[in-house]
This record gives structure tokens, sequence and C-alpha cells, in this order.
């Protein structure tokens, strides 16, 4: 994934605990949210999530897409109203990745 980030984005990096603050609730626990990579592109930032394949429909990692989800769209607006770039978020399974595909094709945008 980082070859790809390092191809194709301006600027990308690995956020560090508590960068973000996004926490979720599962088993009646609260629990931090950290994304694996976040990379600046021509038009908009992604946030990006790799999952292993059977891991995609586990509640843990659909809460935190959730929850990653919602911030992406307050940052959006949040920087919308100064003419900033759009958020935006994907998980994409571990399957999937290979030097050969886009992130176009890995997040669904092209």
């Amino acid at each position: 994934m980082a070859l790809i980030l390092e191809r194709e984005s301006q600027k990308w990096f690995r956020p560090v605990r508590d960068q973000f603050r996004m926490t979720y609730r599962l088993d009646h626990k609260m629990h931090e949210y950290q994304p694996d990579f976040v990379a600046e592109l021509e038009a908009e930032i992604l946030m990006l999530e790799v999952k292993a394949q059977n891991e995609m429909g586990d509640p843990e990692v659909l809460e935190k897409a959730r929850v990653a989800r919602e911030w992406c769209e307050a940052a959006s607006k949040h920087v919308g109203r100064s003419g900033g770039k759009p958020w935006r978020y994907a998980v994409i399974p571990h399957s999937d990745v290979a030097l050969n595909k886009t992130l176009a094709n890995l997040t669904g945008s092209g």
C-alpha cells in the first residue's frame, strides 16, 4: 500500500495514536480508532484502512468505518468553508492491494 501511496499521492502518512481522536463503542466499551493511512491527492484527502478479506464484515470493522466516515464528513464540512479538500474514508481488502492497482481502483472512485 505504501508503494501505491508513494506513486499516486502528493503526500501520505501513517497516523499516530491520538492524532484523530476517533472513538467507537463495542461490547459496552469505548475504543480508540486510528486508520492505517492518510493520503492527500489532488482533489481530496483519503483516510484508508487495509483489512483482511475475511474481516470486511466484522462488526468492529464496520463500526470503525462508521466513525471514520462521520469524522470525514465533519472534516469536509469544516474545510469546505475555507476552500480545503474534502475527506473520504475507504476500507480496502488486503487481497486487493497490488502494485498494478490504482487508488481509484482500490477505493471505488474510478
